[in-house]
Order: C-alpha cells, then structure tokens, then sequence
C-alpha cells in the first residue's frame, strides 16, 4: 500500500504532557498545517510510586494548559490528537484523571468531539494464567515473576503498541487517549496506517516522543516538527532558538538503549545498522534506511508497582573538613550505634539509608571515580528511612538524624552540633514507598487493550 499522501507531518508538541511549551512554537507547527498533534504523556523514568499509587508525576494545571491547546487546534483544524501513557502511568486512575481534564475543557471551551480512551490495565486472573502457562519472560536483569508479586502490585499495565490506536483512528474519531503506550507508537500508528514505512515511522516517533529534546540546545518543554516521507523523514525545529543536527539526531536515537542498533519494542524491533542521517542545512535533518523488523514471538512489557513501606527523610549539610575526611566511617559507625539502640524495638524497624552528596552521591558504589581524594569543601547528607510503617520510619529517621547530629568523632573540636539543617522541621515525611514488581514480558492476546468510544461535549 503506498502513502495516501507524498508526505505527513507530525506535530510533537512537549517530551511529556505537563511540562509545557511555547505557545508561539506551537503556531509554528499549526502554520506548517500538520496531518497529526500527538504526544507522549508519560514514563517510568520517575519511579515506582506513581504507579504504584495511581497519582500523576505532572501537575493538573500545566497538563490542562497543554491540552487545552491541542485539542482546541485540533477540533477546529480537524487534525486528529493522539496521547499515549495518560495521566504519567497509564493505569486507569491515570487514565480517569486525563480523561476528566479533557472532558472540562471541553465544557469550558465549548468542544465537541468524538474520543477513543484505550485501557491498558490487564486483569491479574489473566496474569496469573499467562504465568502458569509459561507465556511470561523476564527482562534482563529481573526477577522471577510469581504470583505473590502479582498479588501485591496496586496496578498491572501493558505496553501497548501501535494496533489498538489504529483501530480507533480507523474508527474516525477525533481525540485517542490511552493508557500505558510503547512511546514511539503515538507518533507513528497513524503514519503506518495510511501506509508510510513502519520502521521509519517508529524512528520518527522515538525522536519525536521528546520533541525538541533532540535537537540543539535541547528543551523537554518545546515543539517539534517531523515530516514522514516514502523512503526518509525530516525533522525540523519549531523555534528558531534550536536546530537538529546529525550528532543531536543521532544521540538521542540511542537515548535510554543498551543497543545502538537494535531498538527493540511491542511486535518487533528497529534495525539501524544501514540508518543514515544527513544534515539538510542548518537547522533540519534527515534519517533514512531504518528497518522494521517483526519479531517472532509477539509480546508486550508488563508493568506493575506494590508498596515496599514508607519513608522519611532528613537533608542536612556539613562544612566540617574532618568530618568530611572521615565521612564514610562516620556514617558506618552512627548506623552501629542507631541498631544497637533500636535493636528488638518493632517500633524501630526498617532500613537506613545516607546519600552524601558532593561524594558519590549521584551513583553511590558505582562511582568510577570513589577511590581518588575528595575535595568537597562541602557535604550534603540526606537521611533517609524505610519502615513498615509511617511511624517506624518516623522514628528511625529521627533518632538516626539526632545521633548522627552529635556524634563525636576523632579530630571534632565544635560540640554544637556537626550538621546544618536548611529545614524546620528537619524530618520530612514522604508517604508511601513503592518497587516495581512487574517488570516482564508477556504474550499480546486478543482484545488486551479495549477500547470504549464516546463523544464528548454533546452531539456532533
């Protein structure tokens, strides 16, 4: 099937839903009359807990700002709008929340549309089946799944790929929200769908899933502009502040990938070992010969988050040069003394944890460069406690801060205290912790993504 166009144009409008964009790079996209306005509204980059607790890592108001222009530029001009990952994790809160923003904007601006809202949450009876049934693989690096795991996760998604949104644009409907998505897939289910190349569609939407993040200076809160041709695609720049070149092009093209070459997702994987990228001129580039190669075993990436406990923290600061010199047995020596007393005590449960900043605090044991001499000529120390409860890691976070706040080590001349807080109160509670306990890849079985279709803002 050849393209029902020479050419697709497709407006990414921020890296994730939320984070915002200039309005005047976004006219730029609308001038360029594009076929599509989609963007990816989230990730697992953020951690466990916002799946885990069903809350979104992006806040209500810039999410509606967002939205509030695309759908307004989209129903007007009839330009279709597809987000993918709803609400930050895509779980059906996530999905109810986003849902519940567009639908107030289209009261409040006076919109009427039809909408595809894609459920990504799998049953964990299905689950449990795939597991008995030997249908569920880890990934590299994971655990086993077990039933216990999947018992304990609050929310279970899939990482949807392209077909579930082709079939409801195929439906004709104005807006697709869905749930958990395989980020590229926003951008490139459309393109595929009226016939351009699959693998150069899903490379195009892997730039484009971080708008202008790729180019040069990079920003996550600014628009984009690709252009899906037969045999290439072009990106192009939305403000005249930045531009895309082949080594920015290029770069992210790796970006959050073990393999320069092989970009593996939903159904198959992306093969780059022919991939070239040539620089049009200053501001614009294009990427050809990128293959879609179906993979033989169709699966998609199971999700899932259970809460691990609760956490408190402390952020304190040191400019002590002999407590900084001595820092990491310092810190051995006040975890003995705060086990010794809170040994037997069930109030006192749980882990502590010191993350030093200014040595090794980014990467912690990992840190190529921990066996050199420090020169920090400052510290900051942040304390931080895991318990069963709120109050035991109250308590722990508490009486490790104070024994760490006067403890006497060798060299310590000043008695008043060796730590400054920024904070009071010093102690910060921080809810609830969560852990990805899914993390798997499962069989696609049909209808795994239902689709529910309706119209909002009243009759078309």
């Amino acid at each position: 099937m050849s393209p029902n166009t020479k050419e697709m144009r497709i407006l990414s409008t921020t890296a994730i839903l939320g984070y915002g964009f200039p309005e005047e790079s976004f006219q730029r996209g609308l001038d360029r009359d594009p076929h599509l306005i989609a963007v990816d509204a989230g990730s697992t980059d953020p951690g466990p807990y916002y799946l885990g607790s069903g809350k979104s890592f992006t806040d209500r108001a810039f999410v509606k700002r967002d939205l509030t222009f695309m759908l307004k530029a989209g129903v007007e001009r009839k330009i279709p709008v597809v987000i993918g990952t709803a609400g930050g994790s895509g779980a059906a809160p996530h999905l109810a929340w986003c849902r519940a923003i567009i639908e107030e904007i289209a009261k409040e601006e006076n919109l009427s549309f039809t909408m595809a809202v894609i459920s990504a949450d799998i049953p964990k009876e299905k689950v449990y089946a795939a597991l008995d049934q030997g249908r569920i693989l880890p990934l590299h690096g994971v655990h086993d799944l077990t039933r216990e795991l999947v018992e304990q996760s609050t929310h279970v998604v899939a990482q949807m790929g392209m077909e579930p949104l082709q079939e409801a644009l195929k439906a004709g409907v104005d807006v697709v929200l869905a749930g958990r998505t395989y980020d590229p897939a926003v951008f490139a289910a459309l393109p595929v769908l009226r016939g351009f190349d699959p693998g150069l569609a899903l490379h195009l939407g892997k730039i484009l899933e971080c708008a202008a993040i790729a180019a040069t200076p990079g920003s996550g809160a600014d628009c984009a502009l690709g252009i899906l041709e037969e045999d290439s695609f072009i990106l192009e720049p939305l403000n005249p502040r930045r531009k895309f070149t082949c080594a920015s092009t290029a770069a992210h093209t790796l970006y959050e990938k073990t393999d320069p070459y092989h970009l593996p997702g939903p159904g198959g994987e992306l093969d780059l070992t022919e991939c070239t990228f040539t620089q049009i001129d200053e501001s614009r580039v294009r990427v050809a010969h990128t293959r879609f190669v179906p993979s033989e075993r169709d699966m998609v990436k199971l999700e899932g988050a259970r809460p691990a406990g609760f956490r408190t923290i402390s952020i304190a600061g040191t400019r002590d040069p002999v407590m900084i010199a001595g820092i990491d047995g310092i810190l051995e020596d006040v975890r003995g003394q705060v086990d010794a007393m809170r040994r037997g005590k069930a109030s006192m449960a749980g882990e502590v944890y010191f993350h030093v900043y200014g040595k090794n605090g980014v990467m912690g044991p990992l840190e190529p460069l921990a066996s050199q001499d420090m020169h920090s000529h400052e510290l900051s120390i942040i304390v931080e406690a895991v318990g069963p409860t709120k109050e035991a890691a109250d308590t722990l976070c508490s009486v490790t801060r104070s024994t760490l706040l006067h403890f006497g080590y060798e060299g310590r001349i000043s008695t008043a205290g060796n730590l400054a807080f920024p904070f009071s109160p010093s102690d910060i509670p921080m809810g609830e912790v969560f852990e990805f306990s899914l993390y798997h890849l499962m069989d696609r079985e049909p209808d795994m993504f239902p689709i529910e279709y309706v119209t909002v803002g009243g009759a078309k």
